[in-house]
């Protein structure tokens, strides 16, 4: 976790409480998380009913 949030820009702390049941981290703090364990968010269509 430590190694996570150093890659991640933010304190170990911070990270905990981005991620815990009441976080509500910021949209680029989400990303820098995904980077930071070599994940990306890629859009995709929702297909149609």
């Amino acid at each position: 976790m430590a190694a996570t949030a150093r890659e991640a820009g933010i304190t170990r702390e911070g990270l905990y409480k981005a991620l815990s049941p009441n976080g509500n981290p910021a949209f680029i703090t989400v990303c820098n998380i995904l980077k930071a364990i070599g994940y990306t968010l890629t859009p995709t269509k929702i297909a149609a009913k």
